[in-house]
C-alpha cells in the first residue's frame, strides 16, 4: 500500500490548466530583481520561494519550460502565460515556484532580497531585509562564470 503525501503548499497558473503541490515546507522566500526575473515575469522583481525538487509535484497539467539561460529553466502555463517556476539545471537545486502562484502567498513572507544591482530605484519595500548582490561570492561567481543568456535584447 503507498503513502499518500499531504501538501503543505499548493498553487497553479491563473486558467487552472496547471497546478503544482509542495510536501515540505516552503523555505528562502525572496524577491529577485535581476534583469532576468524582471524580463521572465514582465514585473519589477520576482518574487520565489521553494524546496527540494523531490517535495514538488505537477498535479495538474504540463506546463511549458523556457531555458531562459544556459544553467536554468523556468515554467509557464501555455494557455494562460502564468510564470511558475526557476529553477537551475545543476543537481540539487531547489525548485522555486513564484509567490504569486500559491493558493495561500502569506505563507512565503519575504526573508531576503537578491539581484539588487538591478533594483530599480523606486522600488521601496521590504527594506532592512538581508540583501546580495548577484555573483557575490566567489562560488556564486565561478557558478554563474559559464552562463549564456537566452533572453532576446532587443
Amino acid at each position: 500500500m503507498s503513502e499518500r503525501r499531504e501538501p503543505v503548499a499548493t498553487g497553479g497558473c491563473q486558467c487552472g490548466a496547471i497546478r503544482y503541490a509542495f510536501y515540505a515546507p516552503l523555505e528562502g522566500a525572496h524577491a529577485c530583481h535581476c534583469r532576468m526575473c524582471q524580463r521572465a515575469t514582465g514585473g519589477v522583481f520576482a518574487a520565489l520561494v521553494g524546496g527540494q525538487p523531490e517535495n514538488f509535484a505537477w498535479t495538474r497539467g504540463t506546463p511549458k519550460f523556457f531555458a531562459s539561460s544556459s544553467l536554468a529553466k523556468r515554467a509557464y502555463c501555455a494557455d494562460c502565460g502564468t510564470p511558475l517556476t526557476f529553477k537551475y539545471d545543476a543537481p540539487g537545486s531547489r525548485m522555486n515556484v513564484t509567490i504569486g502562484s500559491l493558493d495561500d502567498p502569506e505563507l512565503a513572507p519575504i526573508e531576503s532580497q537578491m539581484g539588487v544591482e538591478s533594483r530599480l530605484s523606486w522600488v521601496k519595500f521590504c527594506e532592512g531585509l538581508p540583501e546580495e548582490r548577484t555573483g557575490e561570492s566567489p562560488e556564486e561567481q565561478a557558478f554563474l562564470a559559464p552562463m549564456e543568456t537566452h533572453q532576446r535584447r532587443d
